[in-house]
């Protein structure tokens, strides 16, 4: 047996331990209290299956997955394809949910943030990030309540994990968002004129929910629903490898990778999952990532925090990390929270930074901070929701 079949043995097996461990975190079966089933969320197999059972044949699926997500529609009795016998029939066993704004904040830049409560009463935050310019902009999605990485300078990692987001919550807060600007239906042939993107940049980590987000993305990409392009989503991740190389083959959607520190003894401490998958790891696998090209660069994610990464020795030693990789370095000043333990780098360590590395070749835009003054900025996401 080859060194590369080793690998990719223990990287199944590693694989297999990751949603194993996840798995107790998984969330409930969405359900109404009454006993309905939540459609959202369910893929087309599955609709079709819940339909075969009430006797209803498979075309009918086709035609509530254009009302679900081309339409927008949450009332059955407004498909006006369907009869009405079967609209009852229908919402007698099923329902169209959203997750419930318990709280909608507006910051003065216009970032949104939406504080979704989901049926069991846990919350997480959804913020959508306006693009004044391309009159556009992106909605920024929670995977998980809570977070188990606690990244030092987050604030959601200080936020115990209380429970993986299910399919249904994951694409139900675009839905909602979407809901929020009156942007039904969606678009097909072009952009939409306002949300446009998902990043799932929100609380937790994608890929310690992958099953869940892998479906719910699916859904969003489906062309006969909202049809999102893959190109309009990326999945952000601290380094979960093995997870990252499985992401690649089934998704292929735009990867952002949380670096933030080019050492590893630094990075253990700020990032601690680098613990078990150092920056050699890392780096390697997103050499490997499928999707990586000069049109669809990896994004390297890296908060500026002052006098701890922001050197030019920093800048010097990331360009060698990063060389080959087609790739761009988002710099993201830090942004405070109550308790934290970081300062901002200034703004000429910034302007030095990236100046550095888009000497080297690599564009390095300096991310400008939104939504700070409601929470809603980077690293600033945090709900009160318990285990």
């Amino acid at each position: 047996m080859s060194a590369g079949q080793i690998s990719a043995e223990l990287t199944e097996a590693e694989r297999v331990r990751i949603l194993a461990k996840t798995a107790r975190f998984n969330p409930p079966e969405v359900q109404t209290a009454d006993g309905r089933r939540e459609l959202v969320g369910l893929d087309r197999a599955e609709i079709t299956a819940e339909l075969a059972a009430i006797g209803e044949p498979a075309f009918r699926a086709k035609q509530l997955w254009h009302w679900i997500y081309h339409q927008g529609v949450t009332d059955f009795s407004v498909m006006s394809s369907i009869a009405r016998p079967l609209q009852e029939k229908l919402a007698e066993r099923f329902v169209i949910g959203r997750p419930v704004a318990s709280v909608v904040q507006t910051s003065t830049d216009e970032t949104r943030k939406f504080l979704f409560r989901f049926r069991d009463g846990q919350e997480a935050e959804t913020v959508y990030i306006p693009d004044r310019v391309a009159d556009r902009g992106a909605v920024c999605i929670s995977s998980q309540v809570g977070c188990t990485l606690s990244c030092r300078f987050c604030h959601t990692g200080t936020q115990t994990l209380v429970r993986n987001l299910g399919a249904a919550e994951i694409v139900g807060q675009f839905m909602a968002a979407r809901d929020s600007y009156g942007e039904w239906p969606s678009p097909h042939g072009e952009t939409p004129r306002l949300l446009s993107t998902i990043v799932l940049m929100g609380m937790g980590e994608p890929l310690y929910n992958y099953d869940n987000v892998a479906k719910a993305m699916k859904i969003c990409m489906d062309g006969e629903g909202i049809g999102l392009s893959r190109r309009r989503i990326t999945l952000s991740t601290s380094g979960v490898v093995p997870m990252m190389d499985r992401c690649g083959e089934e998704l292929a959607v735009n990867l952002a990778v949380s670096l933030h520190a080019v050492r590893d003894d630094l990075r253990d401490e700020i990032v601690p999952l680098n613990r078990k998958y150092p920056i050699k790891e890392l780096i390697a696998a997103c050499r490997r990532y499928p999707a990586a090209s000069n049109a669809r660069r990896i994004t390297f994610e890296y908060v500026m925090l002052k006098g701890v990464n922001d050197s030019e020795a920093d800048a010097h030693e990331l360009i060698r990390l990063i060389a080959g990789i087609p790739a761009k370095v988002n710099l993201i000043p830090f942004n405070p929270w109550p308790g934290s333990p970081y300062e901002t780098s200034t703004q000429d360590s910034i302007n030095r930074f990236a100046e550095i590395v888009m000497d080297a070749g690599f564009s390095s835009p300096v991310r400008q901070p939104r939504g700070r003054d409601i929470l809603a900025a980077c690293g600033q996401l945090k709900t009160e929701s318990r285990r």
